[in-house]
Formats: structure tokens, sequence, C-alpha cells
């Protein structure tokens, strides 16, 4: 069963495997619902957002996560990422220690079509986050690439690029 998570960070092929290269966008309709092969719930939290650099604890489901991430690099568009499962009680412990500004959301998973899907390369997947609570109301797609001039098919439901604007990253909000 595929599971609603971002699959390509540890994937064979990337530049480094620890490296995230990823485009964000704003959602401009709800017609990436009826093109969604699943979705999930993710409630995460952030235990330290300085300079660029960030931890985070995520349950998605009944799955738990710590992340750490770099700051960011080519103008938004790649950096460090680091992702270790963890114990879902932990994670629950350990969002009571969360910085304010708990983010909940549900992640629509929807296949993407690359201009230079070739043998080797992963498979493509829109991610839209669809906000809820104090963010209820923000939709942004994100997708993540193989390398940084990876090109892709622009869905209808995909609005203006917004890579590298802080306002848009999920420590931010």
């Amino acid at each position: 069963m595929l599971k609603c998570r971002k699959s390509s960070t540890f994937a064979a092929g990337f530049m480094n495997k620890n490296t995230e290269i990823e485009r964000k966008f704003l959602v401009k309709d709800d017609s990436y619902k009826a093109m969604s092969i699943r979705h999930c719930e993710i409630r995460q939290g952030y235990l330290s957002k300085e300079h660029g650099r960030t931890i985070r604890i995520r349950i998605r489901d009944n799955e738990a996560f710590i992340t750490i991430k770099g700051p960011s690099m080519n103008g938004g568009l790649s950096r460090f990422e680091w992702e270790k499962a963890i114990d879902v009680d932990d994670a629950k412990s350990l969002l009571q220690l969360a910085l304010p500004g708990e983010i909940e959301k549900t992640r629509w998973i929807i296949p993407a079509v690359s201009d230079q899907q070739s043998a080797g390369s992963n498979q493509l997947f829109w991610e839209v986050d669809e906000f809820h609570g104090r963010l209820n109301g923000m939709i942004i797609a994100e997708i993540e690439l193989d390398n940084e001039e990876q090109t892709f098919v622009k869905p209808e439901f995909i609005g203006d690029e917004v890579t590298g604007n802080p306002r848009y990253y999920n420590s931010n909000l």
C-alpha cells in the first residue's frame, strides 16, 4: 500500500540522499481532490526553528517522525533534510514541548507528470496540503524533484509559485 509520505528524499539517484529539492505553489481550486490517489491527516510542531534550521515532530495518521532540516539553498529550491521514524507516543510527548503554532493539515497525494521521465527516475507526486484550525483556507502544493533542473507538467489547480518565499515555509506558519 502506498503511504502518504515523501519517499523520494531517500531514494537512489539523489545527488545527496539527504537533500530535499522541491518547488512550492499556491492552489487555485479543489480539483486536486478528484485526482488524488490517497490522503492523510498530519499534525506537526517545531521544537526549534532558528536561522533556517528546524527540528520538526510530525504525526501522520498512525506514524510519527522527527525531521531536521538545514537552511534553504538555491533560492529556496533545496536543503538538507534528515528524517527518522519515532514512536507515536514519544511524538505526542515531544509535541507538548513544541513552540506555539502547531499545524494541522490534510495532505492529498496526486501523481505528477515529468517532462523528463526516464529509466531510473522517481515517480513524481504533487503533495497538496489543505490546512485546518488557525490556518483554515490555506492550500499549498509541493512537488519534490530528483534534481534542480527537472521539469514537470503543472496541472490546472496549480497557481502562483512561492518557492523560496519564507511566508510559506511550514515553520513560519
